[in-house]
């Protein structure tokens, strides 16, 4: 697969025309049919583009990535931790708030809806134990 078709198709993948990666990434219009022929673009264009798209440019140029279709494991766990600063108790969540905060995400995240959601606008997906960080 090209790297034109890589991108055709994580684009696609994302809900995006190759317009919209174009004007997201801040390329100029039809800069990425240019890739159809020549496999050297610019790095800062790579770079923009795997941004856009949530993979990394590795994967973009190989299609190779130690991650399932360039997507990333969310862990709910980290999710939480990240949320802490929500909190008015000095950054602080209880275990209460932790396993309300995990009940709720992890039920959503298992929705079809949940996880289309998650790959579209993250590009992640659960992890194998559901996102909650059990091993």
């Amino acid at each position: 697969m090209t790297l034109f078709e890589r991108v055709k198709n994580l684009s696609k993948k994302r809900g995006l025309s190759i317009s919209e990666v174009e004007r997201r990434a801040g390329l100029s219009e039809n800069y990425l049919y240019t890739w159809k022929k020549s496999e050297n673009p610019r790095r800062s264009s790579l770079t923009a583009v795997a941004k856009v798209l949530g993979v990394s440019v590795d994967f973009l140029l190989t299609g190779e990535d130690s991650e399932k279709d360039g997507l990333k494991k969310v862990n709910i766990e980290k999710l939480l931790d990240g949320t802490a600063m929500l909190t008015d108790r000095d950054g602080e969540l209880t275990d209460a708030d932790r396993a309300a905060l995990r009940a709720l995400i992890s039920t959503y995240l298992q929705s079809t809806e949940g996880r289309e959601r998650l790959k579209k606008y993250s590009n992640m997906e659960l992890d194998d134990n559901g996102g909650n960080g059990d091993d």
